[in-house]
């Protein structure tokens, strides 16, 4: 689950992470009054799940309360189009505003799971404001990773390797220690699949603060943390992937036109790559779980067709937990009950696979059964074209 900039930043307050006076606002006069009470000079930034805000506009400086209430009426509302919100954009419904900083240099740090290696990673690199995969494609050796031992989390030695890693010196040295151990406490207490700060500064006088801040949690532990759920923002993500969530689906939307539905997200990773060898592009990537009942597969196909995209829609179910005589029967009932006018081709592996693709041929309906992925893959893309 990912969270705006303004709601990172108060988590990361309890946790004693040093980051810069603000507050949210939703109308430009409310952003008025928070610059006054900053000060005046501020920054007003919108607030989008989104990177490259800057470059978009989205983020300016204002050196009067009045000239910050403009800049906050020009962009609530406005949507607001970056190199990761694709050509739609995404509306842009509150601004932070922020004090501004006298920055001396901007850095990098993140906190994130390495599942290769089963441990928590700390990257950090000099090379800040700009995006962590441009620097490790382009200067690998700019970012450090300092690996943490699960039994005993991050130790100050790390913290402090870090700190001189990034040219910290004098009373920095100390304040990037505690920034950096502080983050790490945020990122585990929180159940967090990401911490990043990007850029991380340093002020003239000292001071290492989160410029920027980016949460994202895990949801399987958002059970643990009912105040962090509320913090979902609906509004910013795909209304098929809310309605998803309704049904217990995961489903996340791509560019193509070829809708999937499998059960077992290994085998939906691995039928998106077939397809796409075949020729063809996914719509979509749905995991209906182990169970595949007529219910499942109705809301299944209703959230695919619902992309007016799809040209045809791949069926991909291995009889495991379920039987597949049971999935073919659901599928006929979906069928019938939403009503698909596009080309579907089913490909059934496991318990009663037979029995399974004789009720499929013989219900009447227009299915094409495939007999193993790779051709079920290509009947799919040769359907849709």
């Amino acid at each position: 689950m990912k969270i705006h900039e303004y709601q990172a930043k108060e988590i990361l307050k309890t946790f004693g992470v040093a980051v810069p006076r603000g507050r949210v606002a939703f109308t430009p006069e409310e952003a008025r009054r928070v610059a006054e009470e900053l000060g005046g000079k501020v920054v007003v930034k919108a607030q989008i799940h989104a990177g490259g805000r800057g470059k978009a506009g989205g983020v300016k400086l204002a050196d009067s309360p009045e000239e910050a209430g403009k800049i906050a009426e020009a962009l609530i509302g406005k949507i607001l189009v970056t190199h990761q919100t694709g050509p739609e954009g995404k509306e842009v419904r509150k601004v932070l505003v922020e004090e501004t900083m006298n920055i001396a240099r901007e850095l990098y740090a993140g906190v994130v799971l390495d599942r290769s290696r089963s441990q928590l990673v700390f990257m950090v690199s000099t090379e800040g404001g700009v995006e962590i995969e441009k620097v490790a494609a382009e200067a690998p050796e700019k970012i450090l990773k300092e690996y943490i031992d699960p039994g005993v989390g991050l130790q100050v030695f790390q913290a402090r390797k870090m700190a001189y890693n990034l040219k910290l010196e004098g009373d920095q040295v100390k304040n990037g220690v505690k920034f950096l151990m502080a983050l790490y406490r945020a990122y585990v207490a929180s159940d967090s699949s990401l911490a990043e700060i990007n850029p991380l500064v340093v002020t003239k006088d000292g001071r290492v603060l989160a410029l920027d801040a980016k949460i994202n949690f895990d949801d399987n532990a958002l059970y643990r943390h009912p105040d962090y759920a509320e913090l979902r923002d609906l509004n910013e993500e795909a209304p098929l992937e809310v309605e998803a969530r309704k049904y217990h689906l995961n489903y996340i939307k791509l560019d193509g036109d070829v809708g999937c539905m499998v059960n077992g997200a290994g085998l939906a990773m691995s039928t998106m790559d077939i397809i796409k060898l075949a020729g063809g592009d996914p719509a979509n990537f749905l995991d209906v779980g182990g169970s595949a009942s007529a219910e499942t597969v109705e809301n299944g196909f209703r959230i695919i067709l619902s992309d007016k995209n799809v040209k045809a829609v791949l069926i991909n179910i291995f009889g495991g937990i379920v039987r597949c005589d049971r999935v073919a029967t659901g599928v006929v009932e979906a069928t019938k009950k939403v009503g698909v006018k596009i080309p579907v081709v089913i490909r059934l592996q496991g318990t009663n696979a037979e029995e399974g693709a004789r009720i499929l041929k013989e219900s009447g309906l227009n299915f094409t059964v495939a007999g193993d992925l790779k051709d079920a893959a290509e009947k799919v893309v040769a359907a849709e074209k």
